[in-house]
């Protein structure tokens, strides 16, 4: 390891730019990376929309019975909510 490789103290204590590193971090992102990222991110928003959907159907006379201040209307805005803000993630991912 060559003397020159190593990085002096006042070098290290210095923060680097935001710019900088902004800009370095844009750069890495590929177009199959950003399509891979954003599909997994709407898969993942519809199968949660589905699934908990049906699992909402499945329980409803529990849910019900139990007479829970979170009703049936309470919990499937949640669901359809979690759902919307996965679905947002997928197309920032996919066109940002």
């Amino acid at each position: 390891m060559a003397k020159d490789d190593i990085p002096r103290l006042s070098h290290l204590d210095r923060p680097e730019k935001l710019e900088d590193l902004l800009k370095k971090d844009r750069d890495d992102d590929c177009l199959s990376c950003r399509i891979v990222g954003g599909g997994a991110f709407l898969g993942l928003a519809g199968y949660s929309y589905f699934s908990g959907q049906q699992q909402l159907e499945a329980q409803k006379a529990a849910i019900l019975a139990s007479k829970s201040r979170f009703g049936m209307r309470s919990r499937s805005a949640a669901i359809t909510g979690l759902s919307l803000g996965l679905a947002y993630l997928g197309l920032y991912r996919l066109f940002k």
